[in-house]
């Protein structure tokens, strides 16, 4: 999937209809399948791409991400209860926002939601700290059902040196662990080299991270000045965007390692879910891992509808807006009048109807 990175923003004339028709292909799946098929949906990355055609955005752009999930938000406001699920987080200073949301969200549901709030933290730590491969996150949306048993999430990181975007699919359901092959899928076409600490084969080098977490923070430097030494005099390593050690501030570091010594994580998802752990520590610890102790981490990069209504930069042709209109007329006129009264779910549906009175 190419994920080019685009600026600017849709157009408000094609938003407004975005919102509009998200809302009624959402209501139509709900009434049908139920909430948990929506987050399912979601989850799969080629049904978002296919959602992100059909509303009409850029069919290969970055944008599609972070624009269709707004336009998602923004479209089930006032519906989360009858739909059955919330939408949380979004773009830049908005993913920050996501625990407040969600907390927001526990208070209405009158329910205790803090081990979302722990699975949306720790979903976004693995993706920018325990796979480092050359993209920044800067977009996080997490949804989760109204009784708090499901969650989905859709993240999305930059990378400034190709000009790309990679998009990050999670789901809650048949996740057995966050720190083991835990994505639905990664969505990006170029692939390289990365720290891929979430990979099976480095099981090894997560239980020896962790150990070194829980050293004494004076034997960590230690061995990080002998390995400085060491690749100054004698020996150049094959160029590596991730390894370089003479980015890490050695005295900052000793500082989150007496940290970490401190409060001694008992494994390596306990190690990324401390405050203050961040990729640099990450790298440390692995690199530290790797030439000191040889013990290897994978370096596997896992990386793995277009014409219903145009696209905003008029590929393959300009949005029509006359269709799209139709288009959300004839859906809301569906879930109006096809199944009103066979179901209580249905008659919850039917709120619908007062957006457009």
């Amino acid at each position: 999937m190419n994920l080019p990175l685009h600026g600017g923003k849709a157009p408000l004339w094609l938003f407004t209809r975005m919102k509009k028709l998200s809302r009624e292909i959402i209501s139509m799946i709900v009434s049908e399948y139920g909430s948990r098929e929506m987050l399912c949906r979601l989850s799969d990355p080629l049904w978002f791409q296919a959602l992100g055609c059909v509303l009409g955005f850029d069919w290969h752009s970055s944008g599609v991400t972070t624009t269709v999930c707004g336009a998602l938000k923004e479209s089930i406001k006032g519906l989360e209860k009858d739909l059955g699920f919330f939408i949380a987080g979004g773009k830049g200073g908005t993913s920050r926002k996501t625990p407040s949301e969600i907390e927001n969200a526990a208070s209405l549901m009158g329910k205790d939601f803090n081990n979302l709030i722990y699975s949306s933290k720790i979903v976004a730590k693995v993706d920018s700290n325990a796979l480092q491969d050359g993209y920044q996150l800067y977009h996080h949306t997490f949804i989760f059902t109204t009784d708090g048993k499901m969650w989905s999430v859709i993240q999305q990181g930059m990378n400034e040196e190709n000009k790309m975007a990679r998009r990050y699919h999670w789901i809650s359901e048949g996740l057995k662990s966050y720190i083991l092959e835990p994505h639905r899928a990664i969505c990006c076409n170029k692939k390289g080299r990365a720290i891929n600490l979430v990979a099976t084969e480095s099981e090894k080098a997560r239980e020896t991270v962790t150990l070194l977490s829980c050293e004494k923070p004076v034997n960590i430097i230690k061995d990080l000045k002998k390995v400085r030494n060491f690749l100054d005099n004698h020996y150049t390593l094959p160029t590596r965007h991730h390894i370089r050690l003479h980015d890490m501030d050695l005295k900052r570091l000793e500082t989150i390692f007496t940290s970490t010594y401190q409060r001694k994580p008992e494994n390596f998802e306990r190690l990324l879910a401390l405050k203050g752990v961040g990729p640099k520590t990450i790298r440390a610890l692995a690199l530290i891992s790797e030439l000191v102790y040889g013990v290897k981490y994978s370096i596997k990069d896992p990386v793995r509808f277009s014409f219903a209504h145009g696209g905003k930069d008029g590929i393959p042709y300009p949005v029509d807006r006359e269709n799209y209109n139709r288009s959300i007329e004839i859906l809301h006129k569906a879930v109006r009048d096809s199944k009103i009264g066979r179901t209580e779910k249905i008659g919850a549906i039917k709120r619908l109807s007062y957006f457009y009175g």
